[in-house]
């Protein structure tokens, strides 16, 4: 049935059916998936080491690299001299975590983003579009300016208001097993607005000018809180989340033909419909507990990455996963350093960056 579904999804009616796959030639030769994945996978690996190495401090290529190396049992690159232990900690505790985050963090929108475009048969689906974004927005303003849970911390008030929203979403679907996907998107711009008017009230009555200013910026979507605590489970929960999603990658083909020839092709479609329902919003509550709401990797990777790709999710999850990580590392270091000693938000260069390219999807779906 997995090869039964893939083939329908990369020959011509495949392409034509998917509603974000656009009017792709049939005769478009694609690059083999194994190089693909090579060559992503390679330059990830590269992008994390070379992003490591911008900062604030002149810190030297052999020096960082000796520095990761040794953190992680590999041995190290022995340099002219050791580092400094305050260097040392420079890379290693500050560096390091904030670029494997942005990675984590991008990887999770666009895996979240290339199911939900399936899922929703909308090709401007993003993870954003359940509301799991403003409640983890909700739970993160109740911690940091009501005292909500006492000792809990802004990105696990964040998470468990991630999960508040989901909970909501699904009761209002009926548990997943009979909403259309027009309903799926209704609902979760009600479950949106829902959260995004408390979060609101809360903000009014806190009255707390700083600590609003503080939320304010952490909502524009940063990373600049990365540490390896909270990065380690942020990682685990990403990583374990986009490889379930990875088994319902025949179940996401068939969905772009419709729910009921899905169902005619031996998919159990409510089965699938909630499990992955459940496990975007829960990648897309981690990453949004850790870095804030940064917008359209989720919405312009797939898009991107379906152009080289094709449409078969087989492929299509693992390199939008790379190719989304890879895509933030670079944002962030650019955010970081560019105006040095000023920091703009991640999300502020993503908006900037993915509104003109989203006009250039949205053209392109309309040709």
């Amino acid at each position: 049935m997995k090869g039964r579904a893939e083939v329908m999804t990369t020959g011509p009616a495949g392409r034509a059916a998917h509603p974000a796959a656009g009017r792709a030639a049939p005769e478009r030769r694609r690059v083999p998936a194994a190089a693909l994945l090579g060559l992503a996978a390679a330059g990830l690996f590269l992008s994390i080491l070379t992003a490591s190495l911008f900062g604030t401090a002149n810190i030297g290529p052999l020096d960082v690299l000796s520095t990761i190396l040794r953190h992680v049992g590999l041995g190290e690159v022995a340099p002219a001299e050791p580092l400094p232990r305050l260097l040392d900690a420079l890379v290693w505790e500050s560096r390091v975590p904030r670029v494997v985050l942005a990675a984590a963090v991008g990887a999770a929108l666009a895996v979240s983003g290339t199911a939900l475009q399936a899922v929703t048969r909308n090709p401007l689906g993003d993870p954003y579009l359940l509301g799991v974004s403003s409640g983890a927005s909700t739970g993160a303003v109740a911690v940091l300016l009501l005292g909500v849970g006492g000792s809990v911390s802004l990105s696990s008030g964040a998470f468990a208001g991630g999960l508040a929203s989901l909970g909501v979403l699904m009761i209002l679907l009926g548990g997943g097993r009979v909403a259309s996907p027009s309903r799926v998107v209704l609902t979760g711009v009600l479950v949106s607005q829902f959260f995004a008017a408390v979060t609101s009230v809360i903000l009014m009555v806190s009255g707390d000018a700083n600590s609003t200013r503080g939320f304010t910026y952490w909502l524009l979507g940063t990373l600049s809180g990365a540490r390896w605590e909270g990065v380690t489970v942020t990682v685990v929960v990403i990583l374990v989340g986009i490889f379930a999603i990875q088994f319902f990658a025949p179940a996401l083909d068939a969905f772009t033909f419709g729910w009921d020839s899905a169902a005619a092709l031996g998919i159990n479609v409510t089965a699938a419909r909630i499990w992955l329902l459940v496990l975007t919003s829960l990648i897309t509550a981690a990453a949004v507990s850790a870095s804030g709401a940064i917008g359209f990797i989720g919405l312009l990777v797939p898009h991107a990455v379906r152009v080289l790709a094709g449409p078969t999710h087989r492929r299509l999850l693992p390199l939008s996963a790379i190719a989304g990580a890879t895509f933030l590392i670079w944002v962030d270091t650019f955010a970081r350093t560019a105006f040095t000693p000023h920091e703009l938000p991640a999300g502020v260069i993503t908006a900037l960056l993915g509104a003109p390219a989203f006009a250039l999807v949205l053209k392109r779906l309309e040709s």
